[in-house]
């Protein structure tokens, strides 16, 4: 498990954080497997660090003949 240091929004404090995943780079939810999500040893609040992706695929109405509107 891997930890960092990060003032944490809820304690208002420098305090440790970790991620729930036991193998670093290893995460169902995210691209490439490097988890974005970390919470705080003290108090549980959960952070977000790092780039987020997000994919957004065109609707089927916004397809016209192969191309999108």
């Amino acid at each position: 498990m891997s930890e960092i240091i990060r003032r944490c929004p809820d304690c208002g404090q420098d305090r440790g954080f970790a991620q729930h995943h036991g193998v670093a780079g290893w995460c169902p939810d995210a691209a490439g497997g490097e988890c974005p999500e970390w919470y705080c040893l003290v108090c549980g609040a959960t952070v977000l660090t790092g780039e987020i992706r997000i994919l957004i695929r065109p609707s089927a109405s916004a397809v016209i003949r192969g191309r999108v509107a």
